[in-house]
């Protein structure tokens, strides 16, 4: 044991212990270590507990501490013995502590694996989830510094800790004595304590954001005195649009005997509203926004809207300000959308919040909506209101977040809350950045598997105001791996809107076949030309002639829609001149009928400047305003007049003339058959290339594969290999005999190549090999460069092997420039590359490509995010435009593709076993029609992060 005379720390004090996280009913707590500075805190803390929540502590009455107690709990040595706080407002509300013991319970030291913990959460902040969050937090603590195993004693009424321990998901074992339960916990994380921490984290973070978008009440701060302006703009938008709950309007400048400001109460300070304030609107400059921030938390305010602009985006000193604003709103628990941001709309019934600078309300929907700059906000909902009103009539916004420098809440929140929203079936996201590439990629691909999710992704430069870690990746490899996860990726603002409307209201295709029929042959070929281009498997376009009346277009599609050779029809319709020439509305209801009659397959049309046929579509399954019915005009609602026509009006229409149809909101499976039409066959058929797409990766991710166990993977021995080899330096790269015994460990077998620095030693490496053999220059710039002459093959005897060694050496130089050596022939094949990368922002990455200088200039290499699973390796391999080469191109011999994907298996495990190899190169990697030849590799290790995404749940830290 340590006395109180020995010094407080054997290690510096552990800053990356430091971590904000979401707690269970959506606020935010700052865990940290406990240090003797806090002996002040820990007093005032252990009064604010009540004498049962003590007693369940301690096993018996312990009214307060004692100054040996205090001096016992605030010094640590971060080693044996560490204490966390979780904090809110700089006061503690919860600490939990570990003490390492040996045999029999007693204090030690390391090597000994096993430590007692115990809990203390005061009893107004129970039920929040912090116990969780502390377990997380310190058995990651102790498995960095070699604990395995947690003991806990807990008395059996003490059912909310039991409880905490038990849904952890560790492997655990319990027993009953002296009447206590006793609990012993192995820290090794396992599938179901993954599986609880990420069901925790979507269930806060889900919850944070809606206390954002649907709040109780909501103050505006910074409303001027004059109209205009920010703040006074969106308080009227809040109120315009019909805010269910309290409004206030704040400004300190309001005089004291001002009541209200346009019929909302007004008050000078955030402080005077004689009730709770759920959101706060922050409209106010830069550098008045820390006392705000400060009004709110101390008012228990729960989530910020800042839409006030001079930080990150404006220069270092603004990402300074950026950095305490975020630093200052958590210290009280509460949640930012921006700063510098655009708002927030939620059109749900029972809310109708518009607390953004919209000055009118979407149209209510299913789509939920998010972009980071205001200006593609503003796009985005204009893009859709014509589209959706002239297009699908009902299909709307359900929920819009604009999230400006996105400093604190980010699209992977907002993509956690929409997972478990019943209001919102397609998600659409316009993201310049993506902060945390991983993580995004994870949830993307849990909520790709329950609804669509359509991504603009910027191309990798950050706008100034975002905070990101930089990646090493292509732009091209992000979207690949996106892709992979289910994510749907388009380019445009337009192919957004154009996927989005479709995957709302039709049913996703059961796979590529089309069958294309209108009234114009030279669009039904196009139309045609396009699904070819775009690998869809297009029937004969059937033309109906421009003659065709809206029963010929009903019995078509009717016909179409009944055949089992097709997974989805295109409509394609020209306008037609004459008397008996079919109106909008009679075509739109003969195609809405026909569809309706086989619900299962999805109906897209393309129109040339038809008129209303468009808005017919909608008007056929739609409540159209009266008065628009009695004009004999046939419209959706919302579309009296086109954006940008006219006055002038704004392309959003008021909320007080928004018609409340029934199908607004209503499940897409309930809804009416909406039937989305295009201007143009390539949009059209775009939009159902992506479906399709998607389509098919719901049906593959239903069986997601699985990482396949290896009896022969020695993970143990590479562990003891890996820390010998680092224990020699930092980050190293191996040497080739290292780098030999660490792949056997995985069952991975490198050809055996010799050095030969002179004639006579490549004769000898010769012999020892066997003839044939290859000699190879391995210099940097030589190695892996078959093309510039450096290696020669199949050498036979000691002649042949003799002529090319002094063929190399007149060639290229001296041997030791050359650095030659004798490598035993492997069987023929195609050569390919397998690597792998620690990305700082997307993680793991597995790549494969054929070798040679066309792959690399193509840029020919398919990549997948590491765990691999043996579905993935099989899609990893074919997933390159060159693999037809090993497949028996042009009648060459098919090589072994399961042996290759083996490999690709087996180095996936090792890097994901050993966060240590940060990047490993097999090159060339011979496939043969038996068998996969390693015939070089490299590998670099390095200290692995304190913290990895296995790690306990975090905000991203500011």
């Amino acid at each position: 044991m340590r006395t109180s005379a020995e010094p407080q720390s054997r290690y510096e004090y552990p800053a990356h212990w430091e971590a904000d996280v979401v707690l269970r009913d959506g606020g935010t707590a700052r865990i940290r270590p406990i240090t003797v500075d806090d002996a002040d805190r820990l007093v005032h803390f252990y009064e604010q507990v009540s004498d049962e929540s003590k007693y369940y502590r301690f096993f018996a009455p312990y009214p307060r501490l004692s100054a040996k107690d205090v001096h016992r709990f605030t010094h640590h040595d971060f080693v044996d013995r560490v204490g966390l706080a979780a904090t809110v407002g700089g006061e503690f509300i919860a600490t939990v502590r570990y003490d390492r013991i040996g045999a029999g319970g007693a204090p030690a030291s390391g090597p000994a694996d096993e430590a007692e913990v115990a809990f203390l959460v005061q009893d107004a902040h129970q039920g929040r989830g912090v116990a969780s969050a502390l377990l997380e937090h310190i058995a990651a603590v102790a498995r960095e510094r070699g604990i395995r195993r947690f003991a806990a004693e807990v008395l059996p009424a003490n059912n909310k800790m039991i409880k905490v321990f038990t849904d952890a998901g560790y492997t655990q074992k319990r027993s009953f004595e002296d009447g206590v339960v006793r609990l012993e916990l192995d820290l090794e994380p396992t599938d179901r304590a993954l599986a609880v921490q990420y069901a925790r984290e979507q269930r806060a973070e889900a919850r944070s954001v809606q206390r954002l978008l649907a709040p109780g009440s909501v103050a505006v701060i910074g409303v001027g005195r004059a109209p205009g302006g920010v703040g006074r703009s969106v308080l009227a938008n809040i109120r315009d649009a019909g805010y269910e709950g309290p409004l206030y309007a704040v400004n300190k400048a309001f005089p004291e005997d001002l009541a209200e400001v346009d019929g909302v109460a007004a008050y000078r300070c955030v402080r005077d509203v004689d009730g709770p304030v759920d959101l706060a609107v922050v409209a106010v400059p830069a550098e008045y926004v820390p006392a705000v921030v400060a009004e709110c938390g101390e008012h228990g305010v729960q989530g910020l809207v800042v839409l006030s602009a001079g930080y990150a985006e404006s220069g270092p000193e603004g990402k300074e300000r950026q950095r305490a604003l975020v630093q200052q709103a958590r210290a009280y628990g509460m949640r930012i959308i921006g700063p510098n941001a655009f708002g927030v709309i939620n059109t749900a019934p029972d809310v109708r919040l518009n607390a953004s600078l919209a000055p009118e309300m979407p149209r209510p929907g299913r789509i939920g909506m998010f972009a980071q700059s205001g200006a593609i906000g503003i796009a985005l909902l204009s893009r859709l209101h014509r589209r959706g009103g002239g297009v699908t009539g009902t299909t709307g916004v359900s929920t819009f977040v604009s999230a400006g420098n996105r400093a604190d809440v980010s699209g992977n929140d907002v993509l956690q809350y929409w997972y478990e929203d019943p209001d919102t079936d397609v998600v659409l996201m316009y993201l310049e950045t993506i902060g945390n590439p991983r993580k995004f990629t994870r949830l993307a691909r849990r909520t790709a598997a329950a609804k669509p999710l359509v991504v603009v992704q910027g191309t990798g430069t950050a706008p100034q105001g975002h905070a990101v870690r930089a990646t090493r990746l292509p732009h091209a490899t992000v979207s690949a791996l996106l892709r992979q996860a289910g994510v749907i990726r388009v380019d445009t603002i337009t192919e957004l809107v154009d996927a989005g409307l479709l995957l709302a209201r039709q049913p996703l295709p059961a796979g590529p076949r089309v069958a294309i029929l209108g009234n114009s042959e030279s669009l039904g070929v196009l139309t045609y030309d396009r699904c070819l281009a775009e690998g869809l498997r297009p029937a004969r376009p059937l033309d109906l002639t421009t003659g065709a009346t809206p029963e010929d277009f009903h019995r078509a599609l009717s016909a179409a829609l009944a055949d089992d050779t097709n997974d989805s029809v295109v409509v394609t319709a020209i306008p037609a001149i004459g008397e008996a020439s079919p109106g909008d509305a009679e075509l739109a209801e003969a195609l809405r009928s026909a569809a309706a009659g086989v619900p299962g397959k999805p109906v897209l049309v393309v129109h040339v400047e038809l008129g209303g046929l468009a808005e017919a579509l909608s008007a056929a399954a739609s409540t159209a305003p009266a008065a628009v019915r009695a004009a004999g005009i046939e419209r959706a609602p919302g579309t009296e007049r086109a954006p940008g026509a006219g006055s002038g009006a704004h392309p959003l229409r008021p909320a007080e003339r928004l018609p409340t149809a029934a199908a607004d909101r209503a499940p897409a499976s309930e809804a009416p058959r909406l039937i989305p039409a295009y201007p143009a066959a390539e949009r059209a058929v775009r939009a159902l290339a992506e479906a399709v797409r998607y389509g098919q990766w719901r049906r593959e991710a239903a069986e997601p594969g699985r990482v396949p166990e290896y009896e022969d993977i020695d993970e143990k021995g590479a562990a003891r290999l890996i820390g010998e080899l680092l224990e020699r330096g930092e980050g190293l790269t191996i040497s080739d005999a290292q780098t030999c015994e660490l792949l056997a460990k995985y069952g991975i077998q490198v050809r055996r190549a010799l050095p030969a620095p002179t004639p006579d030693d490549a004769v000898e490496a010769a012999r020892a090999l066997g003839y044939p053999v290859a000699l190879k220059a391995t210099a940097p710039h030589l190695r892996h460069r078959a093309d510039l002459g450096g290696v020669r093959l199949d050498l036979a005897d000691e002649e042949q092997l003799r002529r090319a060694y002094a063929e190399l050496s007149e060639l290229f130089g001296k041997p030791e420039e050359l650095r030659p050596v004798v490598q035993g022939m492997a069987p023929r094949g195609v050569d390919t590359v397998v690597r792998t990368v620690i990305d700082p922002a997307a993680g793991a990455v597995l790549s494969f490509g054929l070798a040679g200088a066309a792959s690399q200039l193509l840029d020919d290499t398919a990549h997948r995010l590491i765990p691999v699973t043996d579905r993935e390796a099989t899609s990893l391999v074919r997933a390159i435009r060159t693999a037809p080469l090993l497949f028996g191109w042009r009648g060459s011999t098919p090589v072994d593709t399961p042996a290759l994907e083996e490999l690709l298996l087996r180095v996936s495990r090792l890097v994901d076993d050993h966060p240590e190899v940060v990047a490993v190169t097999l090159e060339p990697v011979v496939v043969a029609p038996h068998g996969a030849n390693v015939l070089g590799a490299t590998v670099r290790l390095a200290p692995p992060p304190a913290r990895d995404d296995h790690g306990p749940r975090t905000m991203p830290a500011y």
